[in-house]
């Protein structure tokens, strides 16, 4: 109750972003009795398919939202992945069951992203203290001198300005707040683009002996093959010459997919989407009251499904330190402690293993392909090594080592040792 008197006294916190980490952001803060005003550009809850993974160390963290259980009864659970080459096929095969002893959810739990917006969604439109904001398109964010936050806003009345205790920049990767506060995006750009297409086909009746998650390495077209519940989607590269009008067509498409596996009749197209894809972080995640989570703090390419699940762990990270301000712990403490640690993370972590599992599908140099190829069949056959492996490709092994939300100078391994005291 202090940290829900505390907010209505000074403000609640504005969440700018209604995309999955801004929804888990004000989730997690209601859940802790903080009151937040989420904000979105558009009318209604966001439907894109992008992102479909949700990884054991996230899961544990939904559970805490309640959501797990839905999800899993409209998800696809997935303990295995393949390692595959386009030429020689199979070439490693990863089990998270080996993770059994450690979470409850050894698997990639696959289902679309836009799923966890609406189950969040309606939950949030009838919890206390949570305000919900579509419509309203963020125009600019100041720090005010006395401390707390204004943002601007276009709305369907007109200009409108809103103060709270703290903002979050959850809006994506052209991030309104970030720009805002002129904190620099740092990184590159990918030549090629990526293009995802989703067939109604079931890929494991043409492809035999396939998993349900499939990274191909190939040296001129790379592909990553899953199945989510709705569909099985393809990703491959298109060539920087290409126009989006021809990358999109139908006529490229059934070509594209004709040549994965041959298919009568053609493959029925249920989805399409074409994005640059960047590596990029944040200068910083945190500028006074105002913090970025997700997209608007780290962007990266989707290989190992882990973008998603970084930005739902910043959300939590936070949310869990806000409440402690809240409730009068130190806030330039706090706030250094979520932007040290989680820029850590997405830089020694998520920005590493993306780069390396990008750079692993599309290698040309022959001998460097043959050269990786037989390392990860060597991970794979050593279940220490491939345990180790799977620990990080969840992203168990960065929550295991810098906890989510711990207060200030404490680590997992200090909270061990306290509680065994």
């Amino acid at each position: 109750m202090a940290a829900l008197q505390r907010g209505l006294r000074e403000g609640p916190v504005l969440v700018v972003g209604g995309g999955p980490v801004g929804m888990v952001a004000a989730a997690s803060l209601a859940r802790l009795g903080v009151p937040v005003v989420l904000i979105e550009a558009e009318d209604e809850p966001k439907t894109d398919w992008r992102a479909s993974t949700f990884h054991a160390a996230t899961l544990e963290l939904l559970d805490e939202l309640g959501v797990a259980e839905q999800m899993h009864a409209e998800g696809l659970r997935v303990p295995i992945y393949h390692f595959r080459d386009r030429v020689e096929g199979l070439v490693a095969e990863f089990d998270f069951s080996l993770l059994a002893d450690e979470t409850p959810y050894p698997y990639r739990l696959q289902l679309n992203q836009q799923h966890l917006v609406r189950m969040l969604h309606r939950r949030l439109r009838t919890t206390p203290g949570v305000e919900l904001r579509f419509g309203c398109r963020v125009t600019g964010v100041r720090q005010r001198p006395g401390g707390g936050v204004t943002v601007a806003l276009h709305t369907p009345d007109g200009p409108r300005e809103l103060t709270g205790s703290h903002a979050i920049g959850a809006d994506g990767a052209g991030s309104t707040v970030r720009n805002a506060l002129g904190v620099e995006f740092t990184g590159f750009t990918y030549p090629e683009r990526f293009l995802i297409a989703s067939t109604s086909v079931d890929l494991s009746e043409a492809l035999p002996g396939i998993a349900e998650v499939n990274y191909v390495a190939d040296p001129r077209e790379w592909l990553f093959l899953l199945r989510t519940p709705e569909s099985w989607r393809a990703v491959w590269p298109v060539p920087a010459g290409q126009s989006e009008e021809e990358a999109l067509a139908e006529e490229t498409l059934q070509r594209q997919f004709q040549g994965v596996a041959p298919w009568p009749g053609g493959y029925p197209i249920i989805d399409r989407q074409l994005y640059r894809v960047h590596q990029r972080v944040a200068e910083t995640f945190r500028v006074g009251d105002v913090t970025l989570i997700g997209d608007a703090a780290h962007i990266n390419s989707p290989m190992g499904g882990v973008g998603l699940n970084s930005g739902i762990h910043d959300a939590v990270d936070l949310a869990r330190r806000l409440a402690r301000i809240a409730e009068g712990a130190d806030a330039d403490a706090e706030l250094d402690t979520f932007a040290d640690r989680r820029r850590r993370i997405a830089v020694e972590y998520v920005q590493a293993d993306t780069q390396r599992n990008t750079d692993r599908l599309r290698e040309t140099d022959e001998a460097r392909r043959r050269a990786s190829h037989a390392e990860m069949r060597a991970i794979a056959a050593d279940p220490g090594r491939a345990r180790a492996y799977m620990r990080r490709a969840s992203l168990l092994e960065s929550v295991r080592r810098f906890g989510i939300g711990l207060p200030p100078g404490r680590t997992p391994e200090h909270a061990t040792s306290a509680s065994s005291h």
